[in-house]
């Protein structure tokens, strides 16, 4: 599906946001990496999804009512096994913060590559356009706030200098032992988001604001792990 189409379905839906899948596969269309995924309707369909996957898989709850799905306590990892998969399942439908909620299906997904945990986001500022955003990610983004800024359309030298910026930038070259990240995978996700024919600037009006948090970043390459995409 084009991103075009992906943006049109969900307005057709009547939604505020693009949820978790359609999110992905609009990064995808834009060239940036995503895990192999699929959508379940529940318990049943888990065993058929794993012959489609390789394991260890995530599975996360898919629901409107639920924006961050970790506080939910919507997500479980490290899952091998339909058996796994199954019990975290049902054990997710009767959450307090869950079993309320509109539930559209399970997002289960193989897990990316170990790395180091990025943020990349984006405003649609009503003097500026759309801003992009990049910084040390996770689920203490917001507590560390390490993030620095430039207004769209980016050049390489502009991603390059940002990451530059970042108090913590030195944790991408490897620290107490930990392996250097490639710094050209987290700058070519920038260009593909905020450069000259990025996702921003092509679909400036579509957008409020975006989050893909967080960006798994190797040695080799960068894979988005979670995605959201408020529409204007």
């Amino acid at each position: 599906m084009n991103p075009t189409a992906i943006i049109a379905k969900a307005r057709r839906e009547k939604r505020t946001a693009l949820d978790e899948l359609a999110g992905k596969r609009l990064l995808a269309s834009f060239g940036i990496g995503v895990p192999k995924s699929a959508v379940i309707a529940g318990a049943d369909e888990v065993a058929a999804a794993f012959t489609e996957l390789t394991p260890p898989l995530v599975l996360k709850i898919v629901s409107p009512d639920i924006l961050h799905k970790s506080d939910a306590g919507g997500v479980r990892i490290n899952l091998r096994t339909p058996e796994e998969a199954i019990a975290a399942l049902r054990a997710m439908q009767v959450k307090p913060a869950i079993r309320s909620m509109r539930i559209e299906g399970w997002l289960i997904e193989e897990m990316a590559p170990a790395g180091q945990e990025m943020v990349i986001g984006s405003v649609n500022d009503p003097q500026f356009g759309p801003l992009v955003m990049v910084g040390l990610g996770g689920i203490f983004v917001e507590v560390l706030a390490d993030v620095a800024f430039r207004i769209c359309p980016i050049t390489r030298l502009d991603a390059q200098e940002m990451l530059a910026e970042l108090k913590g930038a030195v944790i991408l070259e490897g620290v107490r032992g930990g392996k250097p990240v490639s710094r050209d995978a987290i700058v070519d996700a920038l260009l593909k988001i905020g450069g000259e024919n990025g996702l921003l600037l092509r679909h400036a009006g579509d957008f409020r604001e975006a989050d893909i948090n967080p960006l798994i970043v190797s040695e080799t390459g960068a894979v988005a792990v979670d995605a959201r995409f408020v529409l204007s």
